[in-house]
């Protein structure tokens, strides 16, 4: 017989008779605060416990769930008649802050704040409200039930509304009991991670990230390649593009090969083969896969090709000059498409000129049909070319640190999904229908493309078939990792289904098993993928995930600042989007191109996300001075140990359009805290055009104040005693000048220019034997200064350090030591009245870069 407290046969019971919520009268409230009003009579609130009967949960998990749930509990609701699609009033609020996530294209969500229901965007994935009167907070999650999936929704008087949908009208129900969740907490940040540990127990289909294993690439340094080539990628060109990053001192840690290595084509093509002369993304969408090994650009490399003395020659410029002319050739794309809409009469003069640039980009591929050497092209004509794996072999054979080669896919196989009768699986051109709870987000070319082709949808039944086809060749082929794009397509195309959860689940179930099987159970990077019922039901086996739209190096519609604003609309993305995707998966901050405008902002950004570091720079385009403050020689990077999360003075603010509010975000190093404050406005979501816009009166320096008790240091066990110092050092990695705080000091002030930022690196004081005050702060010439400590530890008469890197490093002590060794032996070091001890240090590869510190007082 179990014991009476074994969390594995434990029950849900109330751990108080305190009655936090009550619903009559037409009102929701909380701890006897009215929350929500004019709640319809068909609303109705069941108590967690009454709801949720104990799932396969580590007992960890079950445990904190179980002593939470009386904090927590189901909204449900009635309809007289069944429908696939219902849409009831959950009531209506209105003067009380929130701040939520909400779906701006298929794949992608992003931050609002608001006061009131009309402020709620479409496809709403949550909602966290500020109650004040309580000091707590609030959270509303549309969730799963049955075969329903459910987002909010703005309503008429302020309502709330909860939109519950099938996606296939073969699916039909009236009824719900548990169709969102509601959860108090008095702080924000736990409040997410009792909410969704609840919903992990309650719904048993997705796990925690604190049960997974990330994939090693997570504190590594790496490259993609898509915004290098785009579609144009090849075996030569990410050769000589390695090639740069080793010779330039920071060798990548893994390689992402993403969209244009497949076999694809279109339907009108030769069923056999690849499409020829792809440039960008786009003209990509309506293709196929047709088998799945490699394309012949891959297909066709050739053991020791690129070995050898006489390996081919790569010229970037070409490569440069084609994306040129691929954007040039889509301009003139658009310009016909409004040309046909305006009835103009320059159609045919458009028409033309698209010919002459399809000719000029058919000439630097070599020719129709063809590809140069000049732009990539591998030569090798013979039936025994040993392809991917060949390739893989020689980039491990040349490039000795390059532990992780991913390649990417879409989640149907190819954009268009699997050709059919190209391959042993049962593939059927299914036509795409889009929900309406889509109408409210932004017009994407990616979802047009899919419209216009249809998906090659391999039937759910073969979803393991599909994923073990695939990613058993790649893992024999060399490959260790996938990243999956093009995720939520499967809603479009449900409706034989059993609707958008039934196909989910046999989909993300057979993508789950072949990562288990084929990628060690962990190689894999989610992106496309910013809706509930992915991380509802997809997430299983997947620690790692983009929390960002994609890296936009300029705006697609021409607004020339774009090229500043929306860097600034990335890291917004990114950081609200980490409160609840934190929970399931490892933030993925998504690369950027170290020659960009604003590369130095997107770097410090991601000094601190506590994530994988990659670029994907263009061949022979680096800035490495500035990869060098975030990257270790060896291809690791000074990570922090959590993921970074907005300020509780950020969380009910716009940081990209008020005139007032400078994001801030905190983490943690192993022997400090860390806040960086980033300018990012100057645009934002427009409600009204349904489209992200330039804001250019938000575009100028704003102040902002920063605070060591901002450091949420009860968010990890590891850091909760650093937040107990009585005295802190702060140093500012970008003004490189030293404050002192205590828990009751004043905040500093900061001005950030915009696209600019500022790190605050927070080190508790350390009282050591005759009143000496002594912390480390790492070394000064990376953004993350404090992530370089690795081990630190005090005596009675000094202090034992571990730094990793090369560089100057910098303490703060009150007292000049009387000894100062270095990896055993006595260095010298310079000591200046105001605190400052400072001694360089060599990166020593023998030792991994680590140095041995002893400093005695």
């Amino acid at each position: 017989m179990a014991a009476p407290n074994d969390p594995e046969n434990a029950t849900l019971r109330p751990e108080s008779l305190e009655k936090v919520f009550d619903l009559s009268d037409g009102k929701f409230a909380v701890r006897g605060v009215p929350l929500l009003s004019h709640v319809p009579e068909n609303v109705t609130f069941s108590s967690f416990s009454s709801i949720c009967e104990p799932r396969d949960a580590p007992p960890s998990i079950l445990q904190r769930v179980i002593a939470e749930s009386r904090k927590g509990g189901f909204l449900g609701f009635s309809h007289v008649s069944p429908s696939d699609r219902l849409i009831n009033s959950l009531g209506s609020f209105s003067g009380r802050n929130f701040v939520s996530i909400f779906r701006f294209k298929t794949w992608w969500s992003t931050q609002w704040v608001g006061n009131s229901g009309l402020d709620i965007q479409m496809e709403t994935q949550w909602v966290l409200m500020e109650v004040p009167e309580t000091e707590s907070y609030v959270v509303i999650i549309p969730i799963i039930e049955k075969s329903f999936r459910s987002a909010l929704h703005p309503g008429s008087d302020d309502h709330v509304m909860i939109c519950a949908e099938s996606g296939s009208t073969q699916v039909r129900a009236s009824s719900f009991g548990a169709i969102a969740y509601v959860h108090v907490a008095e702080n924000p940040y736990n409040l997410m991670r009792e909410a969704y540990s609840a919903l992990r127990v309650h719904l048993n289909s997705f796990r925690l990230l604190e049960e997974k294993t990330v994939p090693r690439i997570v504190d590594k340094f790496g490259w993609c390649t898509w915004d290098a080539f785009y579609l144009t990628v090849n075996p030569v060109g990410v050769w000589h593009g390695l090639k740069d990053f080793s010779e330039g001192g920071v060798a990548p840690r893994f390689v992402v090969i993403d969209d244009g290595w497949q076999s694809v084509n279109f339907d009108d093509g030769d069923p056999n083969e690849d499409a020829k002369n792809l440039v960008l993304g786009g003209e990509q969408m309506t293709t196929r896969l047709h088998r799945f090994e490699e394309g012949d650009k891959f297909r066709k490399y050739q053991k020791g090709l690129l070995l050898g003395p006489d390996a081919p020659s790569f010229n970037p410029e070409t490569i440069k000059e084609l994306i040129s002319k691929g954007i040039e050739a889509e301009h003139l794309g658009k310009q016909r498409d409004a040309a046909v809409s305006a009835g103009g009469s320059d159609l045919a003069e458009i028409e033309l000129m698209i010919v002459k640039v399809r000719k000029e980009i058919d000439d630097l591929f070599g020719g129709k049909g063809k590809q140069s050497n000049e732009s990539g092209g591998c030569c090798c004509k013979a039936p025994e070319c040993g392809g991917m794996k060949d390739f893989t072999r020689d980039l491990r054979t040349e490039f000795k640190g390059l532990d992780d080669v991913y390649v990417w896919h879409a989640l149907c196989g190819g954009w268009g999904g699997v050709r059919p009768g190209a391959t042993h699986l049962d593939s059927k051109i299914t036509p795409c229908k889009l929900s309406p709870s889509l109408d409210g987000t932004m017009q994407d070319l990616a979802v047009l493309k899919i419209v216009e082709g249809s998906i090659g949808l391999v039937h759910p039944h073969q979803a393991n078939d599909l994923y073990d086809s695939m990613h058993s060749y790649l893992a024999q082929a060399g490959v260790t990792g996938v990243k999956i794009d093009v995720i939520h397509s499967l809603e479009y195309v449900c409706e034989e289904y059993g609707g958008r959860v039934e196909i989910a689940k046999a989909y993300y179930d057979g993508l789950s098993n072949s990562i288990y099987k084929n990628f060690n159970g962990s190689g894999i990077i989610a992106s496309m993928q910013q809706c509930n019922d992915f991380f509802f039901l997809g997430t299983k086996q997947i620690a790692l995930g983009r929390v960002g739209d994609d890296f936009w190096f300029q705006d697609p519609n021409g607004d020339p600042m774009g090229v500043f604003w929306l860097q600034g609309v990335h890291m917004i993305h990114c950081s609200y989007n980490s409160l609840w995707m934190g929970q399931i998966i490892q933030p993925d901050w998504d690369m950027f191109q170290s020659d960009h405008e604003c590369a130095k902002f997107h770097a410090g950004s991601r000094a601190i996300c506590g994530g994988p570091v990659y670029v994907s720079d263009s061949v022979g385009s680096h800035d490495f001075d500035l990869i060098k403050k975030l990257v270790f020689p060896d291809g690791t990077v000074p990570k922090c140990i959590y993921f970074p999360l907005p300020t509780r003075d950020c969380l009910f603010r716009n940081p990209l359009f008020d005139q007032k509010t400078v994001l801030k975000i905190w983490n943690f190093n192993k022997y400090g805290g860390v806040i960086g404050a980033f300018n990012c406005q100057g645009a934002g979501w427009d409600p009204k055009e349904k489209k992200f816009r330039g804001f250019p009166e938000c575009y100028k320096p704003i102040s902002c104040t920063v605070h060591v008790t901002e450091v949420e240091w009860d968010q990890k066990k590891e850091a909760a005693h650093m937040g107990k110092a009585e005295e802190y050092v702060v140093y500012l990695n970008q003004a490189e000048v030293l404050h002192f705080m205590t828990p009751n000091s004043e905040p500093l002030q900061l001005t950030i220019q915009p696209s600019t930022f500022e790190i605050c690196n927070f080190a508790p004081v350390q009282k050591l034997d005759g009143n000496i005050k002594f912390v480390p702060i790492g070394l000064t010439n990376m953004f993350n200064s404090g992530g370089t400590i690795q081990e630190l530890k005090y005596f009675e008469k000094g202090v034992k350090i571990k730094v990793k890197g090369g560089g100057r490093l910098l303490a703060y002590s009150t007292q000049s030591p009387k000894k100062f060794q270095l990896n055993g032996s006595d260095a010298a070091f310079e000591w200046l009245p105001d605190g400052k001890l400072t001694l360089n240090l060599p990166w020593i590869e023998e030792n991994g870069g680590v140095s041995d510190l002893a400093i005695f007082f």
